[in-house]
């Protein structure tokens, strides 16, 4: 069995109310065909080819402005970290029992970095992480958790034909990818996910959660903020991809990876004071690389 974040079930809807969230929360006919009609909608208008290529060429300045405006306050200690990929945890097993090499494409300001370097005892750790904003990775070396002796940060063009890291090919445990491959132009999702897989030791693995099809948040979207088929611009110019479990299974095995996870994560969120329900779906999975026989 997937582990759990959290084994809280709505079993009575009059319950719904009680807590802050349930988890794997069932959609009926109804509702999967009322969140296919409200993307249906706002997808209809699509914006103009002149704005699709600004948001392209000028991503790195509305990341950059993004974690300019939220800074420190961005960051959110990810609770469920260990709980969903125990392999990051600092108990986290290696196939040789060594040093654990961990790399984090799109790191931000180390929302997933910060609590693995504040859990972890291991001296040999080593992890890295690189994202395309440099005003994220300025942060992120500010923060009182970061230890530079056991972490290293840059900035990387995930997209970039060539990237330049401080390792080698095949030299890295487990590769993470956490709502950022979301970001990206579907275009240029495949050779990320061949990038990955180069860079993967055989017997790494990759571990992925990002936005899923019909998330509360793609289904907010006002019509005009589409760029092309599930993908969306928001409000403050960073884009955003939605995700089927077919589409990260397709992306990650024709890089060469092996499939151990694909699992849709349905969350209902509640808002209990104003009686407001909110869907989330959330696309989470882990791929290894191949042995070398």
């Amino acid at each position: 069995m997937r582990p759990q974040f959290g084994n809280r079930h709505l079993t009575d809807d009059q319950d719904v109310f009680q807590h802050n969230a349930w988890d794997n929360v069932e959609w009926d006919e109804e509702q999967e065909s009322l969140a296919k009609e409200s993307v249906v909608k706002n997808s209809a208008q699509k914006m103009s080819l002149e704005d699709v290529q600004k948001y392209e060429e000028e991503a790195d300045k509305f990341w950059d402005s993004f974690y300019s405006i939220h800074a420190n306050k961005f960051f959110k200690d990810r609770h469920w970290l260990f709980t969903e990929f125990p392999e990051l945890a600092p108990s986290g097993d290696l196939p040789d029992k060594g040093a654990r090499r961990i790399f984090e494409i799109g790191c931000g300001v180390g929302n997933t970095i910060i609590p693995i370097l504040k859990y972890s005892q291991e001296e040999d750790l080593k992890i890295y992480g690189g994202d395309f904003s440099a005003k994220a990775i300025e942060i992120l070396r500010e923060d009182p958790h970061f230890d530079s002796k056991r972490c290293e940060v840059f900035v990387l063009d995930a997209t970039a034909e060539r990237w330049t890291v401080p390792f080698e090919e095949n030299s890295i445990d487990i590769i993470v990818l956490i709502f950022v491959l979301s970001a990206i132009n579907p275009a240029r999702m495949s050779h990320v996910a061949s990038q990955v897989a180069k860079y993967l030791k055989p017997g790494g693995l990759l571990v992925f959660r990002d936005y899923g099809l019909y998330d509360m948040a793609q289904l907010r979207f006002k019509p005009g903020k589409c760029l092309d088929e599930n993908f969306y611009v928001r409000g403050d110019g960073t884009r955003v991809y939605f995700f089927t479990q077919d589409e990260v299974r397709d992306l990650f095995q024709k890089a060469g990876l092996q499939e151990e996870q694909n699992h849709t994560d349905r969350r209902l969120q509640v808002n209990r004071v104003r009686q407001l329900k909110m869907y989330r779906v959330w696309i989470q999975a882990k791929f290894r690389k191949p042995l070398e026989k």
